[in-house]
């Protein structure tokens, strides 16, 4: 059960390397924000409105928290079993529907635009996560997750490989970037964008984060693992701070794996932040962006950090 913590520093936030002390607060603690969710997923921040969207995939519906008031309410239901969020560099709000297998963003009169729902023709799997990039492509994941089962989409046989793919910010076309990543979950770029991450959610023997370079602002050379997940860890969905730190949703392996693993540009675990569940997916948010948003299994946290978010995420 969830307890927060009444004293400082946080417990909860811990150190594993001497390199993460400049980045935690030591008059700052983890709060529980919401709890009463199936799945929780994919949170952004929209600072303009000072508010939260988060997926809460089951129960097919994306919820916002507003933070001035702190009051939770349904922002879209049914969402197709929507998953990640993002928002592109004129502000306009993208996101993976499972049930509908498609990415879609919302235009600035509430209408929505496809992104992209098929390749070669045939159908996606079930769009996970996405990243908008500075020259606006918009980069997504394309697991199969949703079409397992009816949990969090629908039934349905592959019709394309698991893929990483670019959509044109101008032309809309559609690139199949990578194909050859064991379940691609979370991706997000280094503050230069000169380098992709990737969440290999299904590498044996142990899951994995790969790095690839970026080359020529549109394709990707090979990869190599960056971050090994070790027995028992489960990386998901993550977001990078402006010094290059990846702040990756962790767990499903033990309790002291629970939470937000971070580390830094060179893989290198520096600090975790513990919670009572699995952590699937972070945004960074708030006035100057140095909030960590934290989607967890049944709940949304939050702790300030002394960082901040790249833009883009």
């Amino acid at each position: 059960m969830w307890q927060p913590n009444e004293r400082y520093p946080d417990p909860a936030v811990r150190v594993l390397d001497k390199e993460f002390l400049k980045y935690r607060l030591p008059l700052a603690s983890v709060e529980r924000l919401y709890t009463g969710c199936r799945w929780s997923e994919g949170p952004v921040y929209v600072g303009d409105g000072r508010y939260l969207l988060w997926s809460d995939i089951p129960n097919n519906r994306v919820l916002r928290w507003d933070e001035e008031t702190g009051n939770v309410s349904i922002y879209r239901k049914p969402s197709n079993n929507t998953n990640g969020h993002t928002r592109d560099r004129q502000g306009r709000l993208v996101w993976c529907e499972h049930d509908a297998r498609r990415v879609v963003r919302c235009e600035y009169d509430g209408t929505h635009t496809v992104i992209a729902d098929s390749y070669n023709r045939k159908p996606l799997n079930s769009p996970n996560d996405v990243v908008v990039k500075s020259d606006g492509s918009i980069w997504f994941t394309d697991p199969t997750f949703g079409i397992l089962g009816y949990y969090e989409g629908h039934k349905a046989e592959s019709e394309n490989k698991p893929a990483v793919y670019r959509a044109d910010g101008k032309t809309g076309k559609i690139t199949m970037i990578l194909d050859d990543v064991p379940g691609p979950n979370g991706l997000a770029f280094s503050p230069d964008e000169k380098k992709l991450y990737v969440v290999a959610s299904r590498a044996e023997p142990n899951r994995t984060i790969v790095a690839y370079d970026v080359l020529g602002g549109t394709k990707v050379g090979k990869g190599k693992v960056l971050i090994d997940a070790g027995k028992g860890g489960s990386p998901d969905g993550f977001r990078v701070d402006i010094d290059g730190n990846l702040w990756c949703g962790w767990g499903m392996g033990s309790d002291d794996l629970d939470g937000v693993r971070i580390f830094n540009a060179k893989g290198k675990p520096i600090g975790h932040i513990d919670l009572p569940e699995r952590c699937a997916n972070v945004c960074f948010g708030g006035l100057y962006r140095n909030r960590l948003f934290m989607a967890a299994s049944h709940s949304l946290y939050a702790l300030y950090v002394n960082t901040q978010g790249v833009a883009g995420g």
